[in-house]
């Protein structure tokens, strides 16, 4: 069997018509038809939750099997990780990565792409350290990206925006296949038609779109909206936060705007993700390849008073992402699954269809039985957050938010000594730090040290998705549910062997 996993960051689910039964954000209907075409022969979750957010922390659940942000934050692929790449090339398959999304590269996330036989990177997108010159882009598209009266013209924020509309200056807008996405899907396609001269392979493609920025071509800019997309009052890179105060302030027209561009890539990414299709289809693949389709997280836009994501409480537009599987021999294809089930499983679920052993001592659970068996009771629970904020659980209907205490520290667990990515940890060398065999699912040493935690809300959080899907009720302290789901999640930290200082700094009893 052969195997292509495809991330599409920051997919919503309520953005594709194969999830229609979602409440959506926006009054029309978004053009999704080949990833509905590609849902029509798959087993499509409903309950499929991220885990370890955002980007960099989940790829190393999908790559490692490692539940991690109860241990650290962002940061590389670890000495003692079984990555997948390496098993399935161990194992005599061929391995190829295809991406655009430039975290892979940076300092400080190293070891994710090392593993495999080869990989292509398509260049240049939103921060990707590329073109130095001109040392003035594009007036217009850079008071897009950019917002000199809130972001200083010296400061990082400005800079590292300023590096996109730096990378893409001589890029004509008018050039649909010369966008990201476009290409990533195009070398997909490309690398597909040539595979058949391989007796097995996985193929692991991440697309960066539809992440910010919202920048587009023809015909996608207009597709949903009547304002002029090249307007250099309306922004296609909204900065997190609030919508009603401070630096991501947003008008009522301005994150309508944002909405309709943020729609115009999703079927952007469509329509090119049609492309991978026809290879598979063309090379007769559907008969010797599973294809997963999923997202990493999503992205609010404007629900709750907030947009885009890390600051706020992960609400299910973040964390109940998309996931659609095609397995030639699966008795459930076609149908929709909802059994609860977690990022992490990818894991061993591609170990198991190429036919490879999974480790044992990961947080990954196959979902291979799963797609044989409507009534397998694949989990309990799924935790999921952000390293040194809250930690959230779900049974699949109600979910549960519980804050942490920002004063208490949280011990980073790291082989580093730092992480010069992430925005948590210090970016200088620790002299305070101890080693030792800290981790239960190595015997391997680590550093530790007190890193600092964040509040994206100071109060419990419980809210029933199946009658309040939008999640606007909060019922914590109203109903009898809390009790059980904070015992849910106090057992399921005690499962996976989580700190003493999780506990204490989320206020439970172990």
């Amino acid at each position: 069997m052969n195997v292509l996993q495809i991330s599409i960051d920051s997919l919503r689910r309520d953005f594709l018509s194969a999830y229609s039964a979602v409440p959506t954000v926006v009054d029309y209907e978004v053009e999704t038809d080949n990833l509905d075409r590609f849902a029509e022969r798959a087993a499509v979750f409903d309950t499929h939750y991220a885990g370890s957010l955002p980007c960099m922390p989940a790829r190393r659940e999908w790559t490692a099997g490692v539940q991690e942000f109860l241990w650290r934050p962002w940061g590389p692929i670890e000495p003692f990780d079984e990555t997948l790449p390496c098993l399935a090339r161990d194992a005599g398959a061929v391995t190829q990565f295809i991406t655009d999304h430039f975290h892979y590269f940076q300092h400080g996330s190293h070891g994710y792409y090392e593993d495999y036989n080869g990989f292509e990177f398509v260049r240049g997108h939103e921060y990707d350290a590329w073109k130095t010159v001109p040392r003035e882009p594009d007036e217009r598209l850079l008071n897009q990206t950019t917002d000199p009266t809130t972001d200083p013209a010296d400061g990082v924020g400005f800079l590292n925006r300023a590096q996109y509309a730096r990378n893409v200056d001589a890029l004509d807008e008018r050039a649909e296949a010369d966008f990201f996405a476009p290409r990533v899907f195009s070398a997909t396609a490309d690398w597909l038609r040539d595979a058949g001269d391989w007796d097995q392979w996985f193929c692991y493609v991440d697309s960066f779109d539809v992440h910010e920025p919202f920048h587009l071509p023809e015909p996608y800019a207009s597709m949903y909206t009547d304002e002029d997309p090249r307007d250099p009052e309306l922004p296609n890179w909204p900065y997190y936060g609030r919508i009603d105060a401070g630096q991501s302030e947003l008008s009522d027209r301005e994150l309508e705007f944002v909405r309709s561009q943020f729609a115009g890539k999703v079927t952007m990414v469509d329509r090119w993700f049609g492309e991978v299709l026809e290879a598979i289809e063309g090379t007769g693949g559907w008969e010797d390849t599973a294809v997963i389709v999923t997202a990493d997280h999503g992205f609010l836009l404007g629900e709750h008073g907030w947009i885009a994501k890390n600051e706020m409480p992960v609400y299910d537009a973040l964390a109940n992402t998309p996931l659609m599987i095609h397995h030639p021999d699966a008795e459930r294809s076609g149908d929709r699954i909802d059994q609860l089930t977690s990022a992490v499983d990818l894991y061993a679920t591609v170990l198991d269809f190429l036919d490879v052993p999974v480790p044992e001592g990961t947080h990954s659970r196959s979902l291979e039985p799963v797609l044989a068996d409507a009534e397998n009771d694949h989990r309990e629970w799924a935790l999921y957050g952000y390293w040194g904020s809250s930690v959230n659980v779900t049974d699949g209907r109600y979910t549960y938010m519980r804050p942490c205490d920002p004063e208490e520290p949280t011990d980073c667990y790291s082989t580093t000594m730092m992480n010069p990515n992430s925005w948590f940890t210090p970016t200088e060398p620790k002299t305070d730090a101890e080693s030792g065999t800290f981790l239960p699912y190595t015997e391997s040493p680590v550093w530790k040290f007190p890193g600092r935690s964040y509040a994206q809300h100071d109060d419990d959080r419980l809210y029933d998705t199946e009658a309040d899907p939008r999640q606007e009720t909060n019922l914590a302290g109203e109903s009898g549910e809390e009790d059980r789901m904070r015992e849910l999640l106090v057992d399921a930290l005690a499962d996976l062997d989580a700190p003493e200082g999780q506990f204490d700094r989320l206020g439970l009893e172990p």
